[in-house]
């Protein structure tokens, strides 16, 4: 049974392709998720609809094109958003919880713990997670940029066994069956790679930010994390209990790896500042389990990363190897790499141990 859920609410769903809010719509996702609670389900919402809340506040036929005009609809509509939120739960007796993120606040290890450690005690207590993106103060540096790969981090942040992706998109096709008649649906897929990103287009609506494309990025992560998604249309019936019941609605993504430690799952959700190149011969050492990454192994080094900063490694082929956090900073690095670790003290004067990754740091991928 999936104990622990995450859904994730597009735009189209909750105005049913208007430019207001569908008050009966979001009643049905409140009553819904009463029925997951009482059965012993704990479900964290990740909402969007901000903007579209200020836009019917304002009167505003559509979208500003420039970043301060949706910021400013994000902060008019947020609260008025929240209030319906409050509002449609009191009816089931359950209380909500605003919680605004962006990625800049579980980008470190101590925002990322008291963001877990928060969410960790509304969902003891019962409470209604709605979580959105900080749009007012979001910049690109620090924002997710969309609602789907919003709801992967918090799936990764609390260890969520099932990640629901609600939309007007019903699912994954192999090509476009508006203009191919050939095309075929994927019901599940076990294996997510380039192929199926191939498959997905741009943005579906211009009430949203995201397309399929977005929600096959969301469901990469959250797979690197052992959490299944489901990717369904969100105007079905009783949808929630009917996905969280087994019946095949929408497109299901298994994960890619077995649920991840706490730590584990933070380094998979860091953006990684910087890309390490390494030999076969580190490659052989990590995939063997229990090994740390060495500078001797190192071949190239991309970025100008911090000591404790997130970086991706690459193998010799560049497929992603592993993530994880560097002892040392790129310009160390640089002076380091491919020499012996015991020649560290005398290169740098210092150093902070043999490793360039130490193996609690690092998680392959």
């Amino acid at each position: 049974m999936a104990k622990r859920i995450v859904v994730k609410l597009g735009t189209s769903t909750l105005t049913r392709g208007t430019t207001r809010l569908a008050r009966r719509a979001i009643l049905g996702i409140a009553s819904q998720t009463a029925e997951l609670l009482e059965a012993g389900h704990e479900v964290t919402l990740v909402s969007s609809g901000a903007m579209a809340a200020g836009r019917e506040a304002l009167g505003f036929t559509k979208l500003p094109s420039h970043l301060a005009g949706k910021q400013m609809l994000a902060a008019i509509g947020q609260p008025r958003l929240m209030q319906l939120w409050a509002e449609l739960f009191r009816i089931y007796e359950r209380t909500v919880s605003q919680v605004l993120l962006t990625r800049g606040d579980i980008a470190r290890r101590s925002g990322y713990l008291n963001a877990r450690d928060a969410l960790e005690a509304m969902l003891v207590a019962g409470i209604v997670p709605i979580v959105n993106e900080n749009d007012t103060v979001a910049t690109d540096e620090i924002r997710v940029g969309d609602n789907d790969n919003l709801s992967a981090l918090v799936a990764n942040l609390i260890d969520a066994d099932l990640l629901i992706i609600l939309s007007d998109i019903s699912g994954l096709y192999t090509a476009d069956p508006r203009a191919n008649p050939d095309a075929e649906f994927l019901s599940v897929i076990e294996r997510l790679d380039e192929s199926h990103f191939a498959m997905a287009g741009g943005s579906g609506t211009a009430l949203g930010t995201g397309g399929m494309l977005t929600k096959l990025q969301a469901a990469q992560l959250a797979g690197q994390s052992g959490t299944t998604t489901i990717i369904a249309p969100g105007g079905e019936p009783q949808i929630l209990a009917k996905l969280v019941a087994g019946e095949r609605i929408g497109t299901t993504i298994l994960p890619s790896a077995t649920r991840r430690e706490s730590r584990e799952r933070w380094l998979l959700a860091e953006r990684p500042a910087g890309i390490l190149s390494v030999d076969l011969g580190a490659v052989r050492r990590l995939k063997q389990g229990g090994a740390s990454l060495l500078p001797v192994g190192i071949t190239k080094i991309e970025g100008n990363f911090e000591r404790g900063d997130a970086v991706r490694l690459l193998a010799p082929n560049g497929n992603a190897l592993a993530v994880g956090l560097v002892s040392y900073s790129a310009d160390e690095l640089r002076q380091l790499m491919g020499i012996s670790s015991r020649q560290i003290p005398h290169l740098l004067g210092y150093t902070y141990g043999e490793e360039a990754i130490h193996r609690d740091n690092l998680v392959l991928l």
